[in-house]
């Protein structure tokens, strides 16, 4: 009888905790059965008085403010949030934007299915075999239901802005609440990763949840990236990382490259500062054949700011539904905002355009073998060919 009483028991113990966990697990799913739409006034935001950090916000999704309804373009989006992808159609039609998003993401369909013939590293690979490591560039808003790759150089400092003011996981030191200008939000703190919830956080958040709730996010959430000429993005990474004085980028890949493209051992300065006052400092030659050293890769997978933007945003497993380009930023970043539903809640930040220009390419690539150019594209050819930029015969030729 004892037995039968335990039995019971854990029996009632153990229906408890599984009530418990699905209850916990729904909240954080989001409640996809019914989105409220309602629309919030942006308040204004001081600027930030000199010398104050603003302190990060609670990182618990719970505490967040009402939904905002967001308008996914995927077919399964539209079938379980109604009305979704329709409000914008439905005031103008299918417009030039439309058509545009339209073709570029056919082109990543049709590359990725190979009817290109272009092959790459993990093109046939399932989501559920990238390693949660690669996951830490996928951003992902719960408020909204919006999961944003960013990729380095490609305005992704004004668009991490944009997601910290949606998900407000950082307060303003003057107003004591999350900021809601994006514009004010202070470039230096933005890329810090613990103001970001990614994939590649949700094992340690999530435990063996974390893959069904990351497909189920992915069905369900508007995804966007943004993207730009491979080569362009190369030769900004390399002003901005290489062009003046950077301690930690000189000191685990500018050394490096001195060392060994540039026949400097002796008197190697310890410090950028010192290196660049004497004149030493990485080319772009030697930048380019660190890419191409298959030392390179073996000792570490390329840093971010020149890592292809298929081995961070995995387009080939992520059905994004929108794919922006650096070269059409403002009417991109408009019309992405109308999708998203926000654009009454903020403004993409007007900020700093980017100097590097695809004009520039020749310049900076007449110092460089053409046997190093053509093997450079071949390392890039699948973001060429998934983002529709043409091959660029002028540097190849000249």
């Amino acid at each position: 009888m004892g037995a039968w009483r335990a039995l019971r028991l854990a029996f009632l113990l153990g229906s408890l905790l599984v009530l418990l966990l699905i209850i916990v697990y729904w909240g954080d799913v989001g409640g996809f059965q019914e989105l409220k739409h309602k629309s919030v006034q942006p308040a204004g935001c001081a600027q930030i008085p000199t010398g104050s950090l603003p302190l990060p916000a609670s990182t618990d999704r719970t505490q967040a403010g009402p939904p905002v309804a967001v308008y996914a373009t995927t077919p399964a989006a539209s079938e379980d949030i109604p009305g979704a992808g329709q409000k914008q159609k439905e005031q103008e039609g299918e417009t030039a934007g439309d058509r545009e998003q339209k073709a570029r993401k056919q082109r990543v369909v049709d590359v990725c299915s190979g009817k290109d013939s272009v092959d790459f590293p993990g093109r046939t690979r399932a989501f559920e075999q990238i390693p949660i490591r690669e996951l830490d560039h996928l951003i992902v808003d719960d408020t909204h239901q919006i999961i944003y790759c960013y990729v380095p150089k490609v305005a992704c400092t004004n668009w991490k802005r944009v997601m910290v003011v949606l998900s407000q996981s950082l307060i303003s030191p003057s107003t004591g609440k999350p900021y809601t200008d994006p514009e004010a939000v202070p470039a230096d703190l933005v890329h810090n990763s613990s103001l970001h919830l990614t994939f590649a956080k949700f094992w340690r958040r999530y435990g063996s949840l974390s893959r069904h709730l990351m497909a189920l996010k992915l069905q369900h959430y508007t995804k966007f990236l943004f993207v730009r000429d491979p080569f362009v993005r190369l030769i900004s990474a390399f002003r901005n990382k290489f062009g003046r004085p950077n301690e930690d980028f000189y000191r685990h890949f500018g050394s490096v490259m001195l060392r060994r493209y540039g026949n400097v051992s002796e008197g190697l300065a310890v410090m950028a500062a010192e290196a660049f006052a004497a004149g030493i400092k990485p080319t772009f030659h030697q930048f380019i054949s660190y890419l191409l050293d298959p030392e390179t890769e073996k000792e570490n997978i390329f840093n971010e700011h020149w890592r292809q933007v298929y081995r961070l945003c995995h387009p080939c497993q992520v059905k994004y539904d929108f794919i922006g380009r650096l070269e059409t930023l403002d009417t991109d970043s408009e019309h992405l905002l109308k999708l998203l539903n926000v654009d009454r809640l903020l403004r993409f930040p007007l900020g700093a355009r980017n100097r590097t220009k695809a004009s520039w390419e020749g310049e900076w690539f007449s110092q460089i073998p053409v046997s190093q150019r053509r093997e450079l594209y071949k390392l890039y050819e699948p973001d060429f060919e998934l983002f529709g930029y043409p091959k660029p015969d002028s540097v190849f030729h000249r």
